[in-house]
């Protein structure tokens, strides 16, 4: 298992120096920290992606949040965005606890996986768009990895146009124009994959402090969006 695809796809993401301007700022934030986490040992590399490799749904969220995920090591772990989204996952049967504080705090993920457009934590959270372009590659990797994947969730406007782009590099004739417009909620057939069938992408508005604090998510929005994709993974396989 520790030369399972995935492992061997974690390692090389861990050990990525492609974006200067991220890997410079993911260590500064390492080395300054915050007081609330001072004794702690920053994680300040990239960010693999996490969850179950039989995964039927796939989670992409935007990058590590500086003092979220650069801090831990994993997606969604540390930090209040995580409390929203791995509550969300517990009360749907995906995750085996409702939160997620550190990479080995015995959470584990039930077909869901989760990744991220951006690997490491960028300045102000605004990835630059070669930045996105140059992690997109490990994405894809992970898509094809999945071989039992039935639906992707898209936290965010960035993480739908980044599942966009990807449509298009495979089939762009296959995708709609105009292009859909992320909202909370949609919902487009794309193909992710040359070999398979379309696949349903749902947007959701992304669970940061911005969204969560003003009400424009809430926690029954969440579970409604996350429940949509629960019903489309437990239908047939796509072939």
């Amino acid at each position: 298992m520790t030369d399972s695809p995935f492992a061997r796809l974690e390692r090389e993401i861990v050990r990525c120096e492609r974006c200067p301007r991220l890997r410079a700022h993911c260590r500064e934030v390492a080395g300054r920290k915050r007081r609330a986490y001072r004794d702690e040992t920053y994680w300040g590399r990239p960010v693999p992606g996490f969850g179950d490799p039989e995964a039927r749904v796939l989670i992409v969220g935007l990058a590590p949040a500086a003092h979220g995920a650069n801090r831990t090591g994993r997606m969604f772990t540390g930090d209040r965005s995580g409390e929203w989204l791995y509550g969300a996952l517990h009360r749907a049967g995906f995750a085996s606890q409702p939160r997620s504080v550190a990479r080995d705090d015995g959470l584990t993920l039930r077909a869901a996986y989760i990744a991220a457009v951006c690997r490491c934590a960028p300045p102000d959270n605004r990835p630059a768009p070669d930045e996105i372009e140059r992690c997109a590659p490990f994405l894809s990797r992970e898509i094809a990895l999945l071989r039992n994947l039935r639906v992707v969730l898209a936290l965010g406007a960035i993480a739908w146009n980044a599942m966009l782009r990807r449509a298009l590099y495979v089939a762009p004739a296959s995708v709609p124009k105009p292009s859909p417009k992320f909202a909370h909620g949609a919902e487009v057939g794309l193909y992710f994959r040359e070999d398979g069938a379309p696949l349903p992408l749902l947007g959701c508005y992304h669970p940061s402090q911005q969204n969560t604090q003003t009400g424009r998510l809430t926690r029954p929005m969440l579970d409604a969006v996350i429940g949509r994709a629960q019903t489309l993974a437990s239908g047939p396989p796509r072939s």
